[in-house]
């Protein structure tokens, strides 16, 4: 038996997170630890939030859920809005009640803005300005997609370097909040931080063919499953094409199949088209955070496999962990 320290209150400090694009298989691995550990699933993902919106998604089946706690998930309608500060806080208020019962969260997803409000804290900022975002989206169709780059440029350059000049939504609220404050978003943002400490950050990648190749088999099985279907559904209860939850990929190309816009295998080949451009965003938002240790996916077998290689580094970071370890399931790894 390890030496590990016991106290009852170690585990109050500990936050195992897990990350990485879409398709490279975080679900399943976190399913894998927690046959091992006492803890729970905390989703960061920007799309699972929604209710009735599960294939396109690619959630984790009721039944799992209901043998292992997943939490927010399927918290709003598709026509509700829910931002990353909401989530920080919920998902924190999650994660102290966790840490108190002596289970160790795991904070799972690739939505690289939920995960940092949770790990860093993040600015909730005023509410929306929907004139001004209007206008400025009508001087974008004018001017081109640019304009609104050069605007955020001149206010706010340290967002400027961390944003995507073709960010038009992020690009909109930076601007918002200056226009609102007089100060700029990055501000605000430097003075907000999380009281979270000893947290582990673990990040899943596979080669970039491998990866392209799970997630076009990924789509083909959200059309068997019958994706179609369920954005029928929605549309039908008329949560309108233009909503956020309903521009996600997927759903949105599914809805300009049934528009008559494209042939459904034309869908098909913009979701796995968008779906791979996606996934590199993904990457390319968490390549940058040096606090995230990397584990290629193909050098592990198995799902076990790489849960192992994460109870490795999580006991070297936090030893005390070890108490997280169901008696029955715990070995040295």
């Amino acid at each position: 038996m390890l030496g590990f320290a016991r106290r009852a209150d170690n585990l109050l400090k500990a936050l195992l997170v897990i990350v990485g694009p879409t398709g490279v298989g975080k679900s399943d691995v976190a399913l894998s630890l927690l046959k091992r550990m006492r803890g729970e699933i905390i989703s960061a993902d920007s799309c699972q939030i929604y209710r009735e919106m599960d294939i396109g998604t690619d959630k984790v089946s009721r039944e799992i859920r209901q043998k292992f706690p997943h939490h927010l998930i399927d918290i709003v309608n598709p026509d509700e809005i829910f931002n990353a500060a909401q989530f920080g806080e919920r998902a924190r208020i999650i994660i102290e009640r966790l840490q108190k019962e002596n289970k160790l969260p795991l904070l799972v997803g690739g939505s690289g803005l939920y995960v940092k409000s949770v790990v860093d804290g993040i600015f909730a900022g005023p509410g929306a300005n929907w004139q001004l975002r209007e206008e400025l989206k009508a001087k974008t169709k004018i001017k081109g997609s640019h304009f609104l780059y050069k605007m955020l440029k001149e206010v706010d350059e340290v967002s400027a370097l961390r944003i995507h000049p073709r960010d038009e939504r992020r690009i909109i609220r930076a601007l918002e909040v200056y226009k609102a404050t007089g100060k700029p978003i990055s501000y605000y943002q430097k003075q907000t931080s999380s009281t979270l400490t000893c947290t582990v950050m673990v990040g899943l990648r596979w080669e970039r063919a491998a990866l392209y190749r799970i997630i076009e088999q990924r789509v083909d099985k959200m059309l068997e499953k019958g994706l179609v279907k369920e954005v029928k559904s929605l549309l039908g209860k008329e949560y309108g094409e233009n909503l956020p939850s309903m521009q996600s990929v997927g759903y949105r190309q599914i809805v300009g199949y049934l528009k008559g816009n494209y042939s459904l295998e034309e869908a098909v080949r913009l979701m796995k088209r968008n779906t791979r451009r996606f996934a590199k965003r993904q990457l390319n938002w968490f390549k940058n955070d040096r606090r995230i240790i990397w584990i290629q996916r193909e050098k592990y077998p198995s799902c076990e496999d790489v849960s192992n290689e994460i109870l490795k580094i999580l006991l070297r970071k936090l030893p005390y962990v070890a108490q997280a370890f169901r008696p029955d399931e715990f070995r040295q790894t």
